[in-house]
């Protein structure tokens, strides 16, 4: 996972799993970029392969955690197969999802 920041927006990069055994270091890596930055956080989802529950609730507590100190999580790059899980969950109506503009025209 890197950390990139600018002035209005950091972006996180996420790896291929987001699940009982990262969400500990991702949570707590998130967290920290969420204290320390400012400007929307930004997750890069597009190497993820795999999440379980244990992962989504990272996705949903560093949501919660963002709104409490006035920044805004935005998921960028989400693979189809994510995207149907966050949907079954309906996180997609509770996270902000990034279209990409091709999508969009």
């Amino acid at each position: 996972m890197r950390v990139r920041g600018n002035p209005r927006a950091q972006v996180v990069r996420i790896g291929a799993r987001l699940d009982a055994g990262t969400s500990a270091g991702v949570r707590e890596r998130l967290h920290k970029a969420l204290d320390t930055g400012e400007g929307d956080l930004i997750l890069d989802l597009s190497k993820l392969e795999m999440i379980d529950a244990t992962g989504l609730g990272v996705l949903v507590g560093a949501h919660r955690r963002a709104l409490s100190v006035q920044r805004r999580l935005v998921l960028r790059g989400v693979p189809p197969r994510i995207m149907r899980i966050l949907a079954v969950t309906r996180l997609n109506r509770v996270l902000h999802v990034e279209v990409p503009a091709a999508a969009v025209a």
